[in-house]
Parts: C-alpha cells; structure tokens; sequence
C-alpha cells in the first residue's frame, strides 16, 4: 500500500531527470544499502550504509544481475581492473557477517574478478604471527579464507603479489587502520566516508538539497519523501543537563512534525527516533514518543545510548522523525532494504519483527529478512507502485552519498 499523497507526482519523470542531473556530477559510491520506511502518508530513506552487510540476504534470482552490475560498475570507474582485495570487518565470529562475505566474494568472481579476501586480524594477532590466513566456516558452512592484511602488503611491496582495487566491507568505526594506508591501490567505497567521520546528518542534508531541487521542478512537496531532523552535539547522555538538551531539541522538531501533519490532514501522533550521528547495525537508537521519555531515561536506557559499535562512546545524536511502517508481510511490521550498485537497484529484503510495533526500531533483537526479487518477474517481486517508489528513494539516497563523499574528500563536513 502507497500513500495516497503520491498519486499526483510523476515518480517515473522524476526517476529519469535524477539521471540526467545527477548522473555525472554527483557519483554514486559503488555500493550501499538504504533502509526505507512507508507509512500511510510518506515513504523515505531513514538510513544510508555505504559498506552494506547482508549481501547474503539479496534472493538467488538477482544475483546474476548483481555481479553484472558489479562487472560494468567497476569496469567503468577503474578500466582494466582484473584483481581485487576485498577487506572485511573482523567478524571473525560472526557467522553470519561471513556468510554476507562470502556472498559478495562470489557475486564479485562471478563478475569475471580474481578476489583476494583479507582483513586486519588485529583482534587476534597470533593468527598472523602464525600463519598468513585463517579459514573459518560461514553460517552455512562456507569456507571463507580470510588473508593477513599485513601479509598481503608484504607481498605487494616484495612484488610477489598486485591488486587493482580494494573493495571495502568495513565501515571504519574506530577510524582508518594505518595498514589501510599503505595499500596505494584504489579503495571503493573510500575509508573516509567510514563512520569515524561520516555523518548521517549531512547525508541527509544532501538529501534534501536533491529533493528541494526535484519538488522545485515537478512542483511536490519534498516532506514526503525525506524526514525532519536536528542534531544535538556534545552530548554525555549520562549527564541530567545533557538529556535536557535532547529534550529541548525534540520539542521543538515534534512542533515541526505536527506542522508538517496539519499541513497533509494527518491525524497520527508524531514519532521521533533518537540515534547516534554515526554508526550502524541499529545501535544507539531509541523511538521516542514524549520528550520527558528523554529526561526520564533510566540506566538501561543511557546504557544503550552512550555507546555504539565496537563500544565507542556516543557524543553527537540525530533525531529523526519517525515513520510509522504501514508495511505488513506476512503478518509482520516491515521494511524495504534496498541494496544497489552505484545508482542500479540489485535486490534487497524485507527487515521484519514480529515482536515490534509499527512505531518501533525494526532492526532490533527479534528481526528476519525476506528477501524479495528485483530484476525479474516473481511471485516474490515487488509491486510495481511500491518497486517505483522505493527505486526514486534509494536513488535519491545514492546520488546524496556521491556530493556526500565529495565533500568529505574535500574535507568540507
């Protein structure tokens, strides 16, 4: 089900001129995902991941069409590349991010590249004192050989080995590892756009700045395809003076929803999620329905917010609007992940839970996925009035992080 509000804008035209104004000057990273939540009234992206786990999840069906995407992706930006070192995080333990690895290794030989995997091992030094690689078994029992990077630069360096291109599967929490810098090859998506120093803020201010232009020219307002925010930095949630601060800051965006719902005859209440600036896997986020919720947080709650991946303190936080999922399969709350290369959409999934609300944070304790078909006719496929409307929402997405990634090269956010 669409929002009706949608009905009157040329989402296929407005698909077509994103291409035509965006498509040289703006750059897509070579991969992302992008999580889209729909509700009875607006559908957006509520979060941007240019180092995408759970390739795993993409259905069979579109993996062929994934690796082509790949082939003519990197062909494109780096001419005559043949060899890549793909770099992983460290998830040594987590079966189920090798299992995502070893997806992406395939689909990446099946787009005609010899692939390398190698990761840093510094969680377990003696594995590179001891040996140049380490094989460990997938969640389905796939062998994933994962490389010493520092060995592998050692090859570079004696000249026993060479690569054309790194593909990074890591987002960079703790920052840029200093054998990262000394690959002198090509790396794509770049460590700068890493969580260390990208924020989802700016990502979304580039958003808007797209769809301001494109509501501009095919005369819609923007709101329905993008979500208020406002960010608070400098913040120890610990702190009684600071959780005043985030309070203040959510009153004064739940007065602009509720605007932005009397505008549209809205009648739900406004919903705002509170997250870290930076970071993913769902960590550090927390629907809030009152700003007192904020005041009133109790330890467990500061706990859950003070700390990100990897345990890495929490300093600067967005507060997002919130949309209510109005999405049902299968009896369950849902939302679309979409998953491209550069601009192209190559699959995706349903993430589901069974034990949340449609108000709630789906990528929680709980959660599944649904994969659904992209690229050919299925019983899984999606819809096409839904199909269009998340391909114009994630392209939106990928044409931000390209003057996203610009900029941060630039050093200008």
């Amino acid at each position: 089900m669409l929002p009706s509000l949608y009905l009157d804008i040329p989402i296929e035209q407005i698909d077509q001129w994103l291409d035509l104004t965006y498509g040289n000057s703006s750059p897509a990273p070579l991969y992302s995902s992008v999580d889209v939540r729909i509700s009875e009234y607006k559908a957006a992206a509520v979060d941007t991941n240019l180092f995408s786990a759970g390739f795993n999840n993409i259905h069979s069906a579109d993996i062929e069409a994934t690796a082509a995407a790949f082939a003519i992706t990197i062909k494109k930006t780096h001419p005559g590349c043949r060899r890549i070192l793909l770099v992983p995080e460290e998830h040594t333990r987590n079966l189920w991010y090798l299992e995502n690895i070893a997806v992406l290794n395939r689909i990446l030989e099946s787009a005609h590249f010899e692939v390398t995997i190698a990761t840093f091992l510094d969680n377990d030094p003696e594995y590179c004192a001891n040996s140049d690689r380490l094989v460990i078994r997938s969640a389905t029992g796939t062998e994933v050989t994962l490389n010493c990077l520092h060995r592998i630069i050692q090859h570079i360096r004696d000249g026993s080995e060479s690569f054309d291109l790194a593909v990074l599967n890591n987002d960079l929490t703790a920052g840029i590892p200093t054998v990262l810098t000394l690959l002198q090859i090509p790396i794509e998506p770049p460590p700068e756009a890493g969580w260390h120093q990208r924020h989802k803020s700016d990502h979304f201010n580039f958003t808007r700045t797209i769809l301001d232009r494109a509501a501009e020219e095919f005369k819609f307002d923007p709101w329905l395809f993008r979500c208020e925010q406002s960010v608070v930095d400098n913040v120890d949630v610990t702190l009684d003076h600071d959780r005043t601060r985030l309070a203040d800051a959510a009153t004064s965006l739940f007065k602009t929803i509720a605007e932005r719902y009397r505008t549209h005859n809205i009648s739900e209440k406004p919903l705002i999620f509170l997250k870290s600036d930076s970071g993913t896997y769902g960590m550090g986020v927390m629907p809030i329905e009152d700003p007192m919720e904020i005041v009133e947080l109790n330890r467990k709650g500061r706990n859950k917010l003070h700390k990100g991946k990897g345990s890495q303190p929490i300093h600067r936080f967005i507060l997002q609007e919130g949309i209510p999922s109005s999405l049902r399969i299968d009896g369950m709350t849902s939302e679309p992940c979409i998953y491209q290369v550069g601009t192209q959409i190559v699959g995706g999934f349903y993430r589901q839970n069974n034990s949340k609300s449609n108000r709630d944070n789906l990528n929680s304790q709980g959660m599944q996925f649904t994969p659904f078909v992209w690229k050919s006719a299925h019983s899984l496929s999606l819809q096409p009035p839904l199909r269009s409307v998340c391909s114009v929402v994630a392209k939106v997405a990928a044409y931000a992080a390209g003057l996203e990634l610009a900029a941060l090269r630039q050093q200008k956010i």
